[in-house]
């Protein structure tokens, strides 16, 4: 039960940034290529549209962008120092300090070169797969400009995913370890290459659902690759690995797992329900009508 719920939350948490990783991608080229357009996150419209004046909208605009630009940082910090490691002691817990000297060590902060790499890595990433479904969603000059944001990006996205691997190889040289006795991991990184490439000739080609299905499939795969380096640590400690936390010692009891798991099936049957519905409604093209925004 604790490696079903280990891969039950890895899944979502993939479903998760390829779902929102789109929307806050959107946000990230919004000033870019939105210009007098594209507005999705709820509290940007709500306040963009209290009063008609191009200072306050302007403002929205800027604040709409910058947060879906914190937030990738955010995140992929986040997801940095998981796979780097934090102070755990013997009683599983850390405390972090926002930065010490940007190098890493028994005693690292939240953020160093390695965690900032892993933020513009994600931030890089969510900008390309947002552009791209604004490219699939959109036409006209907003689904052109967006396109040529995607083409821009690519070759980024692709030097900081060789530098990325390159780091986590240097800073957890244990991640071998999985690859290694199952050398079946190492079509992770092929369907990670393959996907980028995909997402380059399809993009050049206006394929515009596989450039954004290729996009996915390189999120996913990048999440896979950390998960399967890490199985079975769920957080691994920087001071000793005798304190890393694993799918054993953190566990619930195996009584809990198995009702968490009836009502986790029942809930996702539910959620994949209403985003088959959402997603069809809103299928196709945004058409814009006389009422603009």
């Amino acid at each position: 039960m604790p490696t079903v719920w280990f891969i039950l939350v890895s899944v979502m948490i993939a479903a998760y940034v390829v779902l929102d990783g789109f929307d806050l991608g959107a946000g990230i080229i919004y000033l870019i290529a939105g210009r007098t357009v594209l507005m999705l996150r709820g509290v940007g419209i709500e306040l963009r549209s209290h009063m008609s004046h191009p200072v306050w909208q302007g403002f929205f605009d800027v604040i709409f962008s910058l947060s879906s630009v914190l937030l990738a940082i955010f995140f992929g910090a986040a997801l940095g120092n998981v796979i780097r490691g934090v102070p755990l002691d013997a009683d599983g817990y850390f405390f972090e300090p926002l930065w010490t000297n940007f190098q890493l060590g028994p005693h690292p902060g939240i953020l160093d070169w390695y965690t900032v790499l892993a933020g513009v890595v994600a931030v890089t990433t969510l900008t390309a797969h947002g552009a791209l479904y604004v490219t699939l969603k959109t036409d006209g000059q907003l689904g052109g400009r967006a396109r040529v944001l995607a083409l821009a990006v690519w070759p980024v996205q692709l030097l900081l995913t060789l530098v990325s691997l390159v780091a986590t190889w240097f800073v957890r040289p244990s991640i071998k370890e999985n690859y290694l006795a199952y050398p079946v991991g190492f079509l992770i990184p092929i369907v990670v290459f393959a996907s980028l490439a995909m997402m380059f000739t399809a993009t050049r080609k206006g394929q515009e659902l596989r450039a954004f299905l290729a996009s996915c499939v390189y999120i996913t795969g990048m999440l896979v690759g950390a998960v399967f380096a890490l199985y079975p640590v769920v957080l691994p400690a920087s001071t000793d690995p005798a304190f890393n936390l694993t799918i054993y010692n953190s566990a619930a009891g195996q009584h809990g797992l198995r009702v968490g798991l009836v009502w986790w099936t029942l809930g996702m049957i539910l959620s994949v329900g209403y985003f088959v519905f959402v997603y069809r409604m809103f299928r196709g093209k945004v058409q814009l009508e006389g009422g603009g925004y």
